[in-house]
């Protein structure tokens, strides 16, 4: 059993192979906290929470950290816009993006660092930095020195007498334009924090190679993040990490976009899909299946129309689940998962391949219950529920069931459904077909599926 993926410097499907035996390390960039998410957003968590199952699932102890920007440009322009703290813009955010990976079935992290709890290792970082050589000091602001480090653009892949880099208001007394700014002079009305250098705040690359050095060491395994983040966010992570002497990570994993017209998911653009909306509208597993299944390097073009073919594809799934259990009861996941799902999961991450796996073994299994073949029905949704397990999209594990209402609302909606099912069984004892059938019509477009059988009618939600 191996494990590969693609890693983005290396431009190739590499082997991982992990710095300790039996033990994975990812740091995930995690939410800039200005405004609430969308569901682009929320993918890279989601994508990355389904790596980390994989993982899990091979035997590794997962170390997960993901961190939250709470302090940035945007964060206090909207501040100043709204009239409200700085702090409180972040927090209410943090808060939606919580609620946001919550409802989408993610794992939370083993640790989520936020940005400003760690002034004092971004100081030292800097002090580092500038007694190497690699960092210096201009009218209060601290920048890195491109020219220092050979390796710079490595992961990016350009070239530095093109480069422009990307620079906020106040960026004064650089010695070239190409050099970036790991902390920014304090301007009056602002945050700021003490440092030797005079007051300031952090810049945005300093704060990841700081977290991700004090809570996975020198060197990790994986460094992940949507690909907006490879320049110039990541590639000035990796500067200031190797300058300050650090390993850094071994493999960096981007996922892509989800787009809207053929352009990326952007609040500055004003095509986002707010999670906290979408939830409202769409089931939330439905969302997870949607946004999860696709491979994480495929780019998801947002449509009203792909959700419902999402939709649909999941009720296949979980109107298999219910039927086996109706017939036989609590049926537990299979201790492994079928081979070719475990190798598509092997092979970078190929959840469309493994889903395939997925809905093959569905099938299988309704042909079984055709049959009227329990145990091989029952064999098939154990493997499904092991399957589903790794993707976080088993209908029948406990978290879904209390996020959606649980058995008791399943329970209440069965009970209401059966009593209109006897009243029309009834009107068909009757002969009274008509009226069997307008019962029949009102269910559903209420959005429930009626399958008669020789002895009674089972309902289920209509994909």
């Amino acid at each position: 059993m191996t494990i590969r993926l693609y890693d983005t410097n290396a431009r190739q499907v590499r082997d991982f192979a992990p710095l300790t035996p039996g033990r994975v390390s990812i740091y995930l960039c995690g939410a800039t906290v200005q405004a609430a998410p969308h569901i682009g957003h929320i993918r890279s968590g989601l994508n990355f929470d389904i790596m980390r199952r994989w993982f899990r699932y091979r035997g590794y102890e997962v170390s997960f950290v993901r961190n939250v920007t709470d302090i940035d440009d945007k964060i206090i322009k909207k501040a100043a816009e709204q009239g409200r703290p700085w702090w409180a813009i972040g927090y209410e955010n943090e808060r939606a993006f919580t609620a946001g990976y919550d409802a989408l079935g993610c794992l939370p992290p083993t640790y989520e660092p936020r940005a400003t709890g760690h002034v004092p290792e971004m100081i030292e970082m800097m002090r580092g930095l500038i007694e190497r050589g690699h960092a210096y000091v201009a009218d209060g602001n601290v920048y890195f020195d491109v020219r220092s480090f050979p390796g710079y653009l490595e992961l990016s892949n350009q070239e530095l007498d093109n480069l422009r880099q990307p620079e906020g208001e106040g960026e004064t007394g650089k010695r070239d334009q190409r050099d970036f700014a790991m902390w920014k002079a304090a301007k009056p009305g602002e945050p700021s924090w003490p440092t030797p250098w005079g007051r300031g705040r952090p810049g945005w690359h300093l704060e990841c190679s700081a977290m991700a050095h004090k809570y996975l060491g020198s060197a990790f395994d994986i460094h992940g993040g949507g690909i907006d983040l490879i320049f110039p966010h990541h590639e000035n992570e990796i500067a200031q990490a190797k300058a300050y002497g650090d390993e850094f990570a071994r493999y960096w994993v981007h996922n892509a976009w989800v787009t809207m017209s053929g352009e990326k998911m952007s609040k500055s653009l004003g095509n986002s899909v707010l999670v906290s909306e979408m939830v409202r509208r769409w089931r939330p597993i439905v969302l997870r299946y949607y946004l999860g299944t696709p491979h994480y390097r495929s780019m998801i073009e947002y449509s009203e129309e792909a959700l419902r073919e999402a939709e649909a594809a999941f009720a296949r799934i979980e109107g298999f689940a219910q039927r086996v259990v109706e017939k036989a009861g609590t049926v537990e996941p299979a201790a492994e998962v079928p081979p070719a799902f475990a190798e598509a999961m092997d092979d970078d991450m190929g959840v469309p391949q493994a889903l395939a796996v997925v809905h093959t073994t569905v099938r299988q299994g309704n042909s079984a219950l055709t049959a009227d073949d329990k145990e091989t029905a029952v064999a098939r949704l154990a493997e499904v529920r092991a399957m589903l397990g790794v993707l976080g999209l088993d209908p029948l594990d406990p978290h879904w069931r209390s996020a959606e209402g649980g058995d008791d609302l399943h329970g209440v909606v069965d009970s209401l459904v059966q009593l209109v099912l006897e009243q029309r069984q009834s009107a068909r004892s009757r002969k009274d077909y008509g009226t069997a059938d307008a019962i029949r019509d009102q269910l559903v477009q209420a959005g429930l599926e009626i399958e008669d059988t020789p002895t009674s009618s089972r309902w289920t939600l209509r994909g």
